[in-house]
C-alpha cells in the first residue's frame, strides 16, 4: 500500500522544494529591491537639498544684482526723473495761469 502513494508523495516533495526555491529567490530579490529603494531615497534627498541650496543662491544673486546698479542705470534713472520733474513743472505752470 505504501508503494501506491510513493509517486504522489515524491511529486509533492518536488513541488514543495520548487516552491521553497522560488520563495528564496523572490525573497532575495525583494531584499535587493528594498536596498535599491533606500539608495534612491538617499539620492533624491541629496538632490532636493542641492536644489534648495541652488535656489537660495539664485535668490541671493538676484538680490545682489538688484542692488548693484551700473552707472548707465543710474544715468538713465536720473534722466527719467528729470523728465518727470519738467513735466510736473509744466503742469504746475498751466494750473497757475
Amino acid at each position: 500500500m505504501d508503494y501506491s502513494y510513493q509517486p504522489i508523495i515524491e511529486s509533492l516533495r518536488m513541488r514543495i522544494e520548487l516552491l521553497i526555491s522560488k520563495y528564496e529567490s523572490v525573497s532575495a530579490e525583494n531584499t535587493q529591491l528594498k536596498q535599491q529603494i533606500e539608495q534612491h531615497k538617499t539620492i533624491i534627498h541629496n538632490q532636493k537639498n542641492t536644489i534648495d541650496e541652488l535656489a537660495a543662491r539664485i535668490d541671493k544673486l538676484q538680490l545682489t544684482e538688484a542692488f548693484l546698479a551700473t552707472t548707465q542705470d543710474v544715468d538713465e534713472a536720473r534722466k527719467k526723473i528729470g523728465k518727470l520733474v519738467r513735466e510736473i513743472d509744466k503742469c504746475i505752470a498751466l494750473l497757475s495761469e
